[in-house]
């Protein structure tokens, strides 16, 4: 039966609001395809294309924050996504990111010009499967999103050619991430054969009315050993080092910050919906675990990017606590805390690159570093001397990590452990949450072991060489903006808490 005039006019302005919603993904799709365009032609072959994709990326966080109200929120392509205030906060997240990572990647010059529009375009496509995961509201969606961001994260790790440790660590990560993916595509299919749908909403009718049994319950453990992959959280971390260590910095730096983000607010999603009590007990071991875990093993590390990279999964499991108490204030505890370990994430990832670009003095063909470029934790002795400007930021990224006030890894760090301490005095088991609670402060005197650490070699120790290590304008002003959002997340709480409170209440 053909549509009457009035049925397509309103067939046709509900793909339009719907396209308009999802307009920053497309911007992003549409910043691929001309990156792609554009290197058909020769004449940008000497062009690094990441600062191309940087305008509409950042017409893309325009519209976003237009978009923001703390009441706002509506469903597009037939409920499959879920476009509230919360996927507002975390895809400007990503955005930030991903337009900082292009920025950083100029610099260092990791890619060169001629393959910059490789990386540009896995940055991106890694970027957007991201903010189809933050806003899944279809486990069909969720898994999508989730092979959206992890297929071109293998390509990233091994993205220098010529370096056998980025090869091997690529490998590693496709081969466990394509069984991690087997296995949450599994739990989704139980749950789909037990209760006959994949929505979320539905899903969290069927487990409000006791609906458990030993097949759903089987379902959502294979489903979170997917998210906790991601998450690289205990005991599915065992990638996360290797791949660090063997992939470049900026690299580590995108897996460690943006898709840790996307991951978070994932599982966040996820669990808020579904809202069964025993995801957040396994949230909270889970949180207990990961965290001590990392910490301690990175004390024994003597690889920068290896110890940044068990530092990552130690900040993991910090997220994870602000999540297992279920409820809005843990969500905007966490989303402040991303917002505050982004800048202090990307410091530490950028100066190990600029080190490195110092170290080997000149970049191989096609922009690998030579074989000294990834050294140990000797590589920063002295850095003070040599470069005061990276110093300072690195130290300031650090005590950032390490949630030492007034800078932003205290406030986030603070915020998470309130909401522990909160749920536990409203909660039967409050034991267990003193308990979790006492593990986040314990941790967070274990980790000043490996951060203060570096920060000694820094500030303390007399360099190897005498060369002062010269780092461009550009660079120094880099890493000031990010040092100055650092310290200013300390200091300023109230907008940005605002707003990640408006974000977390609308998963309620």
């Amino acid at each position: 039966m053909p549509l009457s005039l009035e049925q397509f006019e309103s067939l046709r302005a509900g793909v339009l609001r719907e396209l308009g919603l999802f307009a920053p993904e497309l911007l992003v799709a549409g910043a691929i395809a001309l990156v792609l365009a554009l290197r058909l032609f020769k004449l940008f072959d000497r062009v690094h294309l990441g600062t191309v994709a940087v305008l509409p990326l950042a017409g893309a966080l325009w519209i976003l924050l237009g978009s923001w109200h703390p009441g706002f929120a509506g469903t597009a392509f037939t409920g499959l996504l879920q476009l509230d205030a919360f996927s507002v906060f975390v895809r400007g997240f990503l955005l930030v990111f991903a337009i900082l990572a292009l920025l950083l990647g100029k610099l260092t010059n990791i890619p060169d010009a001629e393959d910059s529009a490789d990386y540009v375009v896995l940055l991106l496509g890694g970027t957007l499967g991201m903010m189809v995961m933050t806003s899944a509201n279809h486990l069909l969606m969720v898994f999508l999103g989730l092979e959206m961001a992890s297929l071109p994260s293998y390509a990233l790790a091994g993205f220098l050619k010529g370096r056998r440790t980025g090869s091997e660590a690529s490998l590693k990560y496709v081969l466990f991430g394509s069984a991690a993916s087997g296995i949450a595509l599994y739990g989704i299919s139980l749950l789909a054969v037990k209760f006959g749908t994949l929505s979320l909403p539905e899903l969290a009718t069927a487990f409000a009315v006791g609906n458990i049994d030993t097949q759903a319950a089987a379902g959502l453990l294979f489903l979170f050993v997917g998210f906790a992959f991601k998450l690289s959280a205990v005991p599915f971390h065992f990638w996360c080092p290797d791949v660090f260590e063997g992939a470049a910095a900026e690299v580590g730096a995108f897996l460690s910050v943006a898709s840790k983000g996307a991951a978070v607010a994932l599982t966040a999603r996820v669990a808020m919906t579904l809202h069964v009590p025993e995801i957040g007990t396994a949230l909270m071991i889970l949180a207990g675990v990961t965290a001590t875990f990392g910490n301690f093993a990175a004390l024994a590390q003597t690889n920068i990017q290896r110890m940044l990279a068990y530092s990552t999964i130690a900040h993991a499991g910090y997220m994870l606590m602000g999540l297992c108490v279920l409820n809005a204030k843990g969500v905007s505890a966490v989303l402040y805390y991303l917002a505050a370990y982004l800048p202090a994430n990307l410091i530490a990832f950028a100066v190990v690159a600029f080190v490195r670009n110092g170290k080997s003095n000149s970049l191989q063909p096609h922009g690998e570093p030579g074989a000294s470029a990834t050294g140990g934790l000797n590589d920063l002795r002295g850095l003070m001397r040599r470069s005061p400007a990276l110093a300072f930021a690195l130290v300031i990224a650090l005590l950032s990590l390490l949630g030492l006030p007034p800078l932003g890894g205290f406030a986030g760090k603070f915020q998470v452990f309130e909401s522990v301490y909160d749920a536990g005095r409203h909660s039967e088991s409050a034991w267990a949450f003193n308990v979790l609670l006492a593990m986040g402060v314990l941790n967070t005197v274990v980790s000043a072991g490996y951060y203060l650490r570096v920060v000694r070699l820094v500030v303390m120790e007399e360099p190897e060489g005498n060369e002062p290590l010269r780092t461009p304008g550009a660079a120094v002003l880099f890493l000031a903006l990010l040092t100055l959002a650092v310290v200013a997340l300390g200091v300023v709480w109230n907008p940005l808490e605002r707003l990640a409170t408006a974000a977390a209440k609308s998963l309620q």
